[in-house]
């Protein structure tokens, strides 16, 4: 059963059904989903998906606390041209966040898995907390709104560390899911029709 707290903004429905992306990381521990209505069809959301990542990868940013998760770079409010063809195997965060499955106006997946790959960060290098997915679903609600949800499923990697790392993850979940929803319903909402 999912945690109220971690599914806030999605349904039951939602919080509790298969999802594109879930065996990716199969016997999660942890899993979240989170949920918000965009007044925009799927091709309007789309492009703030496709271009979404560490913005040292040429990305737009994370579209919620650009001074924590972005190294202080504001995260675009423009689409970006170079950044709008996503492939399978491209790295675009420096977590190790790796684009596995691409489905234009319809689903972004990305994922790590220990032993491939290290969350490092400029300060220094994090544990090998394990195995992460994050899929980004839109679904098409009539002719001009989309359901994007979002759902982060994770597991341990040989060592337990599920005990340090649930706290980072329920904390992180909290805020910044949330926040992202909320930057990218903003710039997609705010597209101009005839873009």
């Amino acid at each position: 059963m999912t945690p109220r707290l971690l599914r806030l903004g999605a349904t039951t429905e939602e919080a509790h059904r298969a999802l594109p992306g879930d065996q990716e990381v199969r016997g999660a521990q942890l899993q979240g989903t989170r949920a918000v209505t965009i007044n925009a069809p799927p091709e309007t959301v789309w492009p703030w998906i496709a271009q979404i990542g560490y913005h040292g990868y040429g990305r737009a940013g994370w579209y919620a606390f650009d001074l924590a998760d972005n190294d202080g770079v504001p995260s675009a409010w423009t689409i970006i041209p170079a950044a709008q063809h996503p492939r399978v195997g491209q790295l675009i965060g420096e977590e190790g966040f790796t684009i596995v499955a691409v489905e234009p106006n319809r689903l972004l997946l990305l994922s790590y898995h220990w032993p491939k790959t290290e969350w490092v960060v400029k300060q220094g290098v994090w544990p090998k907390f394990g195995h992460c997915s994050w899929a980004f679903v839109l679904e098409p609600r009539g002719e001009a709104a989309t359901r994007l949800i979002v759902r982060v499923r994770y597991r341990t990697g040989p060592l337990d560390l599920s005990v340090f790392y649930w706290p980072l993850f329920f904390l992180s979940d909290l805020i910044m899911q949330p926040a992202m929803l909320r930057g990218i319903r903003r710039r997609a909402e705010s597209t101009p029709a005839d873009r």
